[in-house]
């Protein structure tokens, strides 16, 4: 798993790569938590190129949204490795979930 962070705008977006498991799991955490250290007014998490999510993983997003404080969350996800898993296990309940980067964006935007 590999992560990339960019900054539009107010919103930070941390793209991640590869697969999200119990191993990786811990390096999604602290990319997250160095975003979230510097107190963004948004967050996207794009999982578009994540080819395996595990339930560490969807932890590990889980986490992030109870320590984002004001930060809102955005999730990118489409397809069958990571999308599925969080409309069945109800997280896109817990944070905004898009198909697109562009939709998360105007999505935290519009907030």
């Amino acid at each position: 798993m590999t992560t990339s962070v960019e900054t539009h705008d107010d919103v930070t977006v941390l793209t991640v790569t590869g697969e999200v498991d119990l191993a990786t799991a811990p390096a999604l955490e602290n990319a997250i938590d160095a975003i979230l250290g510097a107190e963004p007014a948004g967050l996207v998490i794009d999982l578009t190129a994540v080819s395996f999510l595990a339930s560490a993983g969807m932890a590990a997003l889980v986490a992030a949204h109870q320590r984002a404080g004001t930060t809102s969350i955005a999730v990118v996800a489409d397809g069958p490795a990571t999308s599925r898993q969080l409309k069945m296990t109800s997280l896109d309940r817990v944070f905004a979930l898009h198909t697109t980067l562009d939709d998360a964006l105007a999505g935290l935007r519009g907030n």
